[in-house]
């Protein structure tokens, strides 16, 4: 018997080796191996350098409505191997090429009792791991809704994470940093004050986290691809350090609803002991499908200014008017309406805005408000659908289209759907094909508020296939989208790169309505940016809002440099000078820059980073020798040090160097900078100071 024991121990050990498998990633930084336990439940871990960055985790799916789910009972039947190596040209970007490197092991699994198969697929680069669930056409699994997805990340200590609450309509929260197990304690405020929702857990954390291990390690998590399957949140079991997979409800509380042939989005682990390379790393839109668009020569970076931040602050309204105009039929009666005098789109201050834009080369001007219906959503019901054609009768559509063509100016337009979406795809075709009348080559849309039908949310399943819905509709009357309150990105940019920028996170708005930390911006290129660009609406210069509407006693939290160097280390292709002129006319010294700031890339590297505190970026600009360099800082002033060993050798620059002045701060004064020209080579070096919520913007331009 005793033989007989061992024996069967020496059997169980040799299967469960025979059923492990391993994967490495190119350069053999990162080991994963993938294992079945004794009941057949699927786990993975992952190692970074011979260190521990995923303990053992399970893997797997809860189903709805079905006696047996995709957790356990599996054995495997098929595993596969390959390498990929490609390079790939971006439409637009930070740099002019990527790499996209990984090797790849497909683990075919059965589950007995069922007879269903899945594939759990695993790609490894030399930056992180990407991994997902495909559900290939069979005969015992074609149909099934997803209960919640039960992936795991066991964490190997408690890390300081960069967290926002695990909200299912909103992501615009600044950052807290803490230990993993403070979570629960100091997330309690936000959980029963701010979350929009109150029906999940207040350890829940929202995607892409950033967290730092006691050793150095920098681990990001997130997804990509997010197509036709719910936005991810995490939630933690504190007491184990052990994230799982939280995918976001639907009205009726399912996850997903699936058919097979499909497959989930991929989940991402990103990993280094340099800062700098997770904000580097290329790894999620290598995850995204190559570019759907064949023909991407009209799309194309913008500049713009816009008639949005006198709204924003209060100076001026969205409203024509702000009585309730007389409603017959569905029809508001705006001719006999009496306008409010602070109407914001109106056509002399339309044509100031053109004529700045004209001026100093911008590329458009965003107006907001011109539609009809605000004052019904404001004021009346948010139940209010707008029909995105019918402009306030001070808004003239053809003039002024006329007269920013003569400008060379083109003006963006202005969805908000009002978070009633159903009533936005009913008009989409109509509302495009009038942008293509007026000459509109981009659109900023909007979901402000809660999703009609009612029960639904901003992230769930339905509303992402919306998204992406507008997204492909809009290519195919060859319009860019700039999405607001949408589900944050998930490098889908690569696929349509029509889709040149996204919101979703806290941005300059939130300055306007209390103020944002200094510190955020040193934080989002670790979280919000991992998944794409930002339309972060930087360039503020007035810093007490009251000058703009004494009513409102905001501040913005960051000094004029600050705000500068944001045009740098916030990459969009979609840059917008958000102050207004007039603010702009006081300091022309001070915006030369943001005239002269590029805003597509062929090179970029990151100099300095440390998530909540500073990071430098320097960038050179598509089809020149010109660089600019971009630093934003923290709370705590630091001398920064950097050197120009980017620049060509045997080249010549004339650098301009924008910086906080030495008595500058973000609260106390925001407008202290000063500008000086240097000349350098790639053999310069410079220490700057940065002060708190500063920074530094350089322009680098070739000697000729």
């Amino acid at each position: 018997m005793k033989n007989l024991f061992f024996a069967s121990l020496i059997l169980f050990a040799f299967s469960s080796i025979a059923e492990a498998q391993q994967l490495k990633s190119p350069e053999g930084k990162f080991v994963m191996e993938f294992s079945l336990q004794n009941d057949g439940t699927p786990t993975y871990n992952l190692k970074y350098k011979n260190k521990e960055v995923i303990k053992t985790s399970k893997l797997g799916l809860e189903l709805k409505d079905d006696k047996k789910s995709l957790l356990n009972d599996f054995t495997v039947v098929d595993t596969k191997t390959s390498t990929f190596d490609e390079t790939w040209k971006p439409v637009w970007g930070e740099v002019d090429k990527i790499r996209n490197h990984y090797n790849e092991l497909a683990v075919t699994l059965n589950q007995k009792g069922t007879e269903r198969q899945i594939i759990i697929r695993f790609r490894l680069f030399d930056d992180g791991l990407g991994f997902r669930y495909e559900f290939p056409t069979q005969k015992n699994l074609t149909y099934f809704v997803i209960k919640e997805e039960r992936s795991q990340f066991a964490m190997a200590g408690d890390h300081t994470a960069f967290w926002i609450p695990g909200d299912y309509d909103t992501q615009e929260y600044d950052y807290t940093k803490s230990k993993l197990s403070e979570i629960r304690g100091l997330s309690e405020k936000a959980y029963t004050a701010n979350v929009s929702q109150k029906n999940f857990s207040p350890t829940g954390v929202q995607t892409a986290l950033m967290m730092k291990t006691n050793d150095g390690l920098y681990i990001n998590l997130h997804e990509a691809a997010l197509i036709n399957y719910s936005c991810m949140h995490l939630n933690l079991d504190d007491k184990n350090m052990i994230f799982e997979s939280w995918l976001t409800p639907d009205a009726k509380g399912d996850k997903g609803y699936m058919q097979a042939p499909s497959h989930s989005a991929w989940r991402t682990i990103m990993v280094s002991d340099d800062a700098r390379e997770i904000l580097a790393s290329k790894m999620t839109y290598n995850l995204n499908d190559p570019s759907k668009i064949d023909n991407t020569s009209w799309i194309k970076p913008v500049k713009y200014i816009g008639v949005w931040w006198e709204m924003i602050t209060g100076k001026s309204s969205w409203s024509y008017t702000n009585d309730f105009p007389t409603v017959q039929l569905g029809v508001s009666d705006y001719a006999k309406a009496k306008p409010s005098g602070t109407h914001g789109a109106n056509n002399a201050n339309v044509k100031k805005y053109i004529d700045f834009a004209a001026a100093n080369g911008f590329d458009a001007v965003l107006v907001e408000g011109w539609n009809e219906g605000w004052e019904d959503w404001f004021g009346h019901s948010k139940d209010y659908v707008f029909d995105f054609v019918t402009p306030y009768p001070d808004f003239d559509v053809k003039g002024l289209h006329e007269y920013a063509k003569s400008k060379g100016v083109k003006i963006m337009m202005h969805h908000e759907t009002s978070g009633s979406v159903r009533n936005y795809e009913r008009h989409m075709n109509k509302a495009y094909q009038f942008m293509k009348d007026n000459g509109y080559d981009a659109v900023k849309s909007g979901y402000v508020g809660d999703i009609l039908p009612r029960g639904e949310n901003h992230y769930d399943q339905w509303i992402v296939n919306h998204y992406q819905y507008a997204i492909e509709k809009a290519a195919d009357y060859k319009i860019m989208v700039n999405a607001h309150e949408a589900v944050r990105p998930t490098g889908i940019a690569r696929t349509y790169p029509n889709l040149i920028g996204n919101e979703s996170a806290r941005g300059t708005e939130y300055q306007a309505f209390g103020g944002s930390k200094p510190n955020h911006v040193t934080v989002l290129p670790f979280t919000r940016l991992i998944g794409g660009p930002m339309d972060y609406t930087p360039g503020i210069f007035e810093m007490d809002i009251s000058k703009m509407n004494p009513d409102n006693k905001s501040h913005v939290n960051s000094t004029i440099a600050n705000q500068l160097a944001l045009y740098v280390t916030m990459y969009s292709p979609l840059q917008m000078a958000a102050d207004t002129p007039e603010n702009y006319n006081r300091f022309p010294d001070a915006f030369q820059f943001i005239k002269d700031v590029a805003i597509d890339w062929s090179e970029s590297k990151y100099i300095e980073a440390e998530p909540g505190d500073y990071v430098t970026v320097a960038r050179k600009a598509k089809g020149t020798n010109n660089w600019f360099v971009g630093n934003v800082n923290g709370e705590t002033p630091r001398t920064s040090n950097i050197d120009f060993s980017f620049l060509e050798k045997g080249k010549k620059y004339t650098a301009t160097i924008y910086a906080d002045a030495k008595d500058a701060h973000y609260k106390t004064n925001p407008q202290a900078y000063t500008i000086k020209k240097i000349a350098v080579t790639n053999k310069s070096k410079l220490s700057q100071l940065s002060a708190p919520g500063g920074g530094y913007a350089i322009s680098i331009i070739e000697t000729k």
